[in-house]
């Protein structure tokens, strides 16, 4: 059975990305760079488009590339508790950024309510804001 000869093009176009951003994560050492073979073509194995895909899946998720390279090394050494200790940090931080939109929401409220009182010449979310930071 003959090898598959998946180019750079032939990954980013089946893990839906481009050619740099498969490049890019080669740099970072995400992803491994296939040795050139005659006429100076790199091969790729199916299995990079998988992990194009969870990478960028992660990151969808909010993790960052150093966050996604470290989930790498620990799934290569089998560490899943360990994994799972990254994923309970990064949903603690979710759950505050939540806190916080909730907030930054009624704030907006508030001031979108505002504009909708009759008021001076100069706007309301612009004389709140002012005050706020007075």
């Amino acid at each position: 059975m003959t090898e598959a000869k998946l180019t750079i093009g032939h990954i980013a176009r089946s893990a839906g990305v481009n050619i740099e951003t498969v490049r890019y994560y080669q740099r970072r050492g995400l992803v491994a760079l296939p040795p050139k073979r005659l006429r100076g073509f790199r091969y790729y194995t199916p299995a990079t488009i998988s992990r194009v895909r969870f990478i960028k899946r992660a990151q969808a998720l909010g993790m960052s590339l150093k966050e996604v390279q470290r989930l790498m090394k620990l799934d290569a050494k089998g560490a899943c508790t360990e994994n799972r200790s990254l994923a309970v940090a990064k949903l603690a931080l979710v759950e505050k950024r939540l806190v916080d939109l909730a907030k930054l929401r009624d704030v907006l409220r508030g001031l979108i309510a505002a504009c909708d009182q009759p008021h001076g010449v100069s706007c309301p979310i612009i004389e709140q804001l002012e005050s706020e930071l007075a």
